[in-house]
């Protein structure tokens, strides 16, 4: 399946989701630092390091922890493409299980225990599926536990900010992401629609979106390099 297939195929699942359960988010305020590689590797392989990336994974897998800060979520988020096991364009086998009911204005409760108990399963195989974190965040906040929906906001939105603290989404300073689907993760959080992407000879995404009444964004862009080294690796970007 070549890239441009790809983010086709993403344009469409993303427009569905941000008319199934995005809304306008305001972005939490944090710096803008560029990401230094060398050290996310050095620190997130070193046992001795607070960030050591093992120990990340365990501590954000913690139904109930809370400390963790984004010098933490960058390390977690960056530290991933330097694991054996990463592959950006991995989807968990439970993802699509209950597809149709996502779409739904009005859940049972039965149907929101579906759609908890797959997104559940979805987010512990692959611990960056946002969209699937929005869908367990969406299912808790339904069935009212609202205690265990906002340890979830947090993760999410600090995952989020991991990536967002990596650029401004400019050509000049474009968001890193480590995931093809995150680019619209990130379109979506800030309420926006994706409608077209590109690759600049820069070797940037470029993701267009619709007008919005008040609003001079015409895009985003994206900075995919550990995606394409990493397809290219796997033999997953031909």
């Amino acid at each position: 399946m070549t890239t441009s297939f790809k983010h086709i195929l993403l344009l469409v699942v993303a427009a569905v989701t941000a008319m199934a359960i995005a809304a306008p988010k305001q972005a939490k305020k944090f710096e803008v630092t560029k990401v230094d590689f060398d050290r996310v590797k050095q620190v997130t392989q070193n046992t001795e390091s607070r960030f050591y990336w093992p120990n990340l994974l365990k501590l954000y897998r913690s139904n109930t922890d809370t400390t963790m800060v984004l010098d933490d979520y960058r390390n977690l988020y960056y530290g991933y493409i330097f694991q054996e096991d990463y592959n950006p364009y991995r989807v968990s086998q439970y993802s699509d299980k209950v597809e149709e009911l996502y779409y739904r204005k009005d859940l049972s409760r039965e149907e929101c225990d579906s759609i908890q108990k797959y997104a559940e399963l979805s987010v512990d195989d692959n611990i960056f599926d946002l969209e699937q974190m929005e869908y367990y965040i969406y299912a808790l906040k339904k069935k009212r536990k609202h205690a265990r929906a906002a340890v979830r906001t947090n993760k999410l939105d600090r995952l989020i900010s991991a990536i967002m603290s990596s650029g401004k989404g400019t050509k000049e300073e474009p968001w890193v992401v480590i995931c093809p689907q995150h680019e619209y993760n990130i379109v979506n959080f800030l309420g926006f629609v994706a409608i077209g992407h590109e690759e600049t000879p820069e070797g940037l995404d470029h993701i267009t979106v619709e007008k919005r009444e008040g609003s001079k964004v015409e895009g985003f862009y994206f900075d995919p390099r550990f995606i394409i080294q990493a397809g290219k690796r796997l033999g997953l970007d031909e």
